[in-house]
């Protein structure tokens, strides 16, 4: 084991996830986001809540889900340019006759992330952490706002709701070492702490979602 691995494994284990220089999304200019998928049948959604390790270990559980890729996502600023910064997010491939996309709102909302945090969730704290719901159609903007709304009005989150609303400029996938981190690593003290609970609670607050074998 090199010197550079061996550093790398030592700071996951202190609980606190700092990222390898890797990390960061190599310059580039990807193109611009699609709600097209490989598979036909299936629509795509992009969120942010975080660090994506724990966003995406959730989201592999859900029923009808048909794979979960972590990422960096970039908004559309007035201009119509990307964001300067590049959100941690999540890329999620589904079946909408098995789950809806209000279902996987519900998910993010109440259990993939703190609604009520800003740049900040868990120990991750960052302009790269920023909640956002990002809507790839008028469809998917007004789901948001509606759902957004019904969860304002029904008293369940006592703090008021900071995760944003934004139209998706482009999706990175981001390296292998990210991909899968939680299952591969289910161990890894930052997971144990901050990632299975949430798999405990989606299997606790909504079992009809819950299913046990993860979507590849």
């Amino acid at each position: 084991m090199n010197a550079v691995v061996f550093v790398l494994i030592a700071l996951v284990s202190l609980g606190s996830r700092m990222l390898p220089v890797a990390a960061s999304p190599a310059p580039q200019t990807p193109a611009p986001a699609s709600t097209a998928s490989d598979s036909p049948g299936t629509e795509t959604a992009v969120l942010a809540g975080g660090c994506f390790w724990g966003v995406e270990l959730t989201f592999e559980h859900v029923r009808g889900v048909r794979s979960v890729t972590s990422g960096f996502a970039r908004y559309a600023m007035p201009d119509g340019t990307a964001s300067p910064v590049a959100v941690e997010a999540v890329q999620i491939v589904y079946d909408p006759a098995r789950v809806s996309y209000r279902q996987l709102l519900e998910v993010f909302y109440t259990i993939a992330h703190d609604p009520t945090s800003r740049d900040r969730q868990g120990p991750d704290a960052g302009p790269e952490y920023r909640a956002i719901a990002y809507y790839q159609t008028h469809e998917q903007q007004t789901a948001i706002a509606s759902y957004v709304a019904e969860l304002r009005g029904s008293g369940g989150v006592t703090r008021p709701i900071v995760t944003e609303t934004q139209p998706l400029r482009r999706f990175v996938p981001a390296e292998p070492f990210h991909q899968d981190y939680g299952a591969r690593h289910p161990d890894a003290p930052y997971v144990v702490q901050n990632d299975l609970p949430k798999l405990k609670n989606l299997r606790t607050r909504y079992p009809a979602l819950y299913q046990e074998e993860r979507a590849p």
